[in-house]
């Protein structure tokens, strides 16, 4: 049994008259009940009665009648899933960001995708590091990453988002905390705060120390954020963030701008030969939501207030 006999079926079900289901179905009369006799002969029953002035159901023919609608109906169906899946409207995507993108960019990406792309599922994941990024990216555990770049592999391919400044952390009560703007040589004395020896911003930090002219006095390091900011907010020293992390607000702490300018990229990446045209929408998205300031603004998250 084929889809198309059963849609000549369903035809001349619905319409009881071989003419206006052929004209229904764009097909000439004698084609039509050529097919409606093959689907007979292979199912070895009659479905319809017919007479000169009369064609109805038969039993069986009234037993397939809702089978045929739901296999035409199923058929529709698939037809707009694929298409919507070939224009990218439907899918899954997994996307991962690392820490200080976690905050102002994933939310705003996330509530964009819900509203303009509401065939997407999106798996989200938060607070991750440039190297396991990269490792989920050729593992296929990623479709996309937010990450620092360059991400140094032929198979990962990225576009810049945006270049990022960094700014000092320092605990609310610092001396140094009220000033407008701090040079970096300020803090050669203090300990700092870092992020995970794995990471990629752990090695930025302490280039930009070398170019002040300084080691830091003692390193701390944690694995998030978010952990960093609530660390130098007790005390346990000083750090540089990438300047988007201000929006992860704490009272105790203070965001003071450097004199000179100390700067990391921010880039997407994907996997060269597994892109879809599901993550090809996410990643518009997400340059969508990096490029225009007013869209990327999101409440500011509250820690301790």
């Amino acid at each position: 049994m084929e889809l198309r006999q059963v849609r000549y079926f369903l035809a001349l079900a619905e319409e009881c008259h071989f003419g206006r289901a052929a004209a229904r179905l764009h097909v000439a009369q004698p084609a039509l009940s050529q097919q409606i006799k093959q689907l007979e002969k292979e199912l070895r029953t009659a479905l319809f009665t017919r007479s000169t002035r009369h064609v109805a159901l038969t039993e069986a023919g009234h037993h397939l009648l809702e089978h045929a609608r739901t296999l035409v109906a199923e058929e529709e169906r698939a037809r707009r899933h694929l298409s919507e899946l070939a224009d990218g409207h439907t899918g899954r995507v997994s996307t991962g960001f690392i820490g200080t993108a976690t905050y102002d960019l994933l939310p705003q990406v996330a509530r964009t995708v819900r509203a303009r792309l509401p065939g997407i599922t999106m798996d989200l994941r938060g607070e991750l590091l440039t190297p396991d990024l990269v490792d989920g990216l050729l593992a296929g555990t990623y479709d996309l990453a937010v990450l620092r770049g360059p991400a140094d592999h032929e198979d990962i391919r990225t576009t810049p988002l945006r270049t990022e400044s960094l700014v000092a952390v320092l605990p609310s009560h610092h001396p140094l905390a009220t000033r407008r703007r701090i040079s970096l040589e300020a803090l050669a004395d203090e300990p700092f705060v870092v992020h995970s020896s794995r990471s990629s911003m752990y090695g930025r930090v302490l280039a930009a120390c070398r170019r002040a002219g300084f080691r830091p006095a003692s390193l701390m390091e944690v694995g998030e954020t978010a952990t960093l900011v609530v660390f130098v907010a007790a005390g346990h020293g000083v750090a540089l963030v990438p300047a988007p992390v201000q929006s992860l607000r704490l009272a105790s702490v203070a965001y003071v701008p450097l004199t000179r300018t100390e700067s990391v990229d921010l880039v997407l990446a994907g996997h060269a030969r597994r892109a879809t045209p599901a993550t090809d929408q996410v990643a518009s998205v997400i340059r969508e939501c990096v490029d225009d300031p007013d869209r990327r603004q999101a409440p500011p998250s509250t820690l301790g207030e």
